[in-house]
């Protein structure tokens, strides 16, 4: 039976590829080896022709298109752990980028993406969720495609215009929400997540792919920027695992997965995130093992994952912990808690205790049941250990099977297009009402920055000229019967006398 190594301890470390798609997770202080342990496991996957799709979000993560380099230390390391097979060498990368600066362009549609994990970007609150929840119900019974973001703004400015019809037929919209919305949209193209909605769209079917040699393809999505915008970084890896999720067929267990889905700063994901978006995660989670999809949740303290979700990963490497705070404290304990007791190992203690690349690793044996915890030296990776160079990433870049398909955008006739076109008919079946003609020439030109510059705007021009009719009138009034008082009563006078 094939089997990874990834470590040495009183026995071989192994995981069982089989089940590979019963989850994991790798956590650990700071500097304690985290990344090796998931670029050891992702090489050996794509060695086995499996794909993996990870996040790099400090940029080391690249090196695994590059072969590394032997020295003194990591030949001894390979020597302990017996890794006869063990060369130097990369693997097969594609790089990705949300925003198409360091790797192809990944774009989703807004329709895609849903009025749910797009409020989440958002960062709305549960009215102005359930305005944008409208809005795609008006989409979606208009015919309305939403495509990017000038789609959307489109759609919601169409539903403020008619927000009392929609509010009565489908449920209940005022202009705040909106407005709140399109503000939200704004903060949103300012932090350059634009370019993450349009077409060509991500199809999944291209993270699924092998090398000629049948070795799976690494996937590595650049997230040092991404990182920075927290919500949109989880937001969009949720919303891959549910791609996957809802998209692939059931298929059982496998003798190995097909598709290998590393989470790399985890915590974000759970992090505000409310009751009903945690059931979900938890729900795919669960269920996505029968798609043939494993997912290892990558973090710092076992207890950044939920209880609930921590319960269904059955392959664990936990690196060492820091108890620096009281936090740190319980997490060691919960940690502690959560593997199979080994009478050798105090796991609590240990924790404290292991060095840089040393690890406790608990993995699924044949029969599916966890073994027992035991101390392990993590084997090194075959790939460069740290960041490639630009020319490196480009010349990948160059030599990717999907550069052609997603480098370029395309903007089709979608929503924005289709209201525009309405409201342009609109406009044009309107009755004409003349009104009078605008100045022209340098003398209507100069007439009206003359009136602009004494009078102000035009509002303000209307309000005076208003203002100065009325008192026109009341002045013409007053003389008026001035003068009609002195006419009639020249004449009475002249009559009385």
């Amino acid at each position: 039976m094939t089997q990874i190594r990834i470590g040495m301890g009183d026995l071989p470390v192994e995981f069982l590829p089989k089940y590979g798609n019963r989850h994991g997770l790798i956590a650990g202080a700071t500097g304690t080896g985290k990344s090796v342990s998931l670029m050891v496991l992702a090489e050996a996957y794509s060695r086995l022709g499996v794909p993996v799709f990870l996040a790099d979000v400090k940029g080391d993560l690249a090196g695994l298109s590059q072969a590394g380099t032997m020295n003194d230390k990591i030949a001894g390391r390979v020597e302990m752990i017996g890794l006869e097979d063990y060369r130097s060498e990369g693997s097969p990368v594609i790089f990705w980028d949300l925003f198409g600066e360091l790797g192809h362009p990944v774009r989703t549609t807004v329709t895609q993406m849903g009025p749910t994990l797009l409020a989440r970007v958002l960062e709305l609150n549960d009215v102005q969720a359930g305005a944008l929840a409208v809005a795609f119900e008006v989409a979606d019974r208009e015919g309305l495609l939403l495509l990017d973001l000038k789609d959307l703004r489109a759609l919601l400015n169409h539903v403020n215009d008619h927000r009392k019809t929609i509010s009565a037929a489908i449920g209940l919209v005022n202009p705040a929400s909106i407005g709140a919305i399109q503000r939200a949209l704004l903060r949103l193209e300012q932090d350059g997540g634009e370019a993450f909605f349009g077409e060509p769209a991500l199809e999944l079917i291209d993270l699924m792919r092998q090398d000629m040699s049948g070795r799976g393809i690494i996937n590595v999505l650049s997230a040092e920027r991404l990182l920075l915008k927290p919500r949109l970084y989880s937001t969009f890896l949720l919303w891959l695992l549910s791609e996957l999720f809802e998209t692939l067929p059931e298929v059982g267990d496998l003798a190995q997965p097909k598709l290998v889905y590393f989470f790399d700063e985890a915590h974000l994901l759970f992090k505000d995130a409310p009751p009903a978006l945690v059931q979900r995660i938890e729900q795919v989670v669960r269920l996505i093992r029968s798609k043939g999809v494993g997912v290892y949740f990558c973090t710092q303290l076992p207890d950044d994952v939920p209880d609930a979700i921590l319960g269904q990963l059955g392959n664990r490497i936990q690196h060492g912990l820091r108890a620096f705070t009281p936090r740190d404290q319980k997490a060691i304990r919960s940690a502690a808690e959560t593997f199979v007791a080994n009478p050798n190992v105090d796991v609590a203690k240990t924790l404290l205790e292991l060095g840089v690349g040393e690890a406790l690793v608990s993995t699924l044996d044949d029969k599916g049941i966890p073994t027992p915890v035991q101390k392990a030296v993590i084997a090194p990776p075959r790939c460069r250990m740290g960041a490639i160079t630009p020319e490196e990433r480009h010349t990948i870049k160059l030599r990717s099977p999907v550069g052609a398909k997603y480098d370029t955008a395309i903007d089709r006739e979608s929503a924005y297009e289709k209201l525009l076109a309405q409201a342009e008919a609109a406009t044009a079946n309107a009755p004409n009402t003349p009104t009078a003609p605008p100045p022209t020439g340098e003398e209507g030109g100069l007439m009206s920055k003359m009136k602009e510059w004494m009078f102000g705007t035009k509002r303000r021009q209307g309000a005076l000229e208003a203002m100065t009719k009325s008192t026109m009138r009341t002045v013409g009034t007053k003389l008026g019967n001035q003068i009609l008082r002195g006419v009639l009563g020249g004449i009475a006078g002249g009559r009385r006398r």
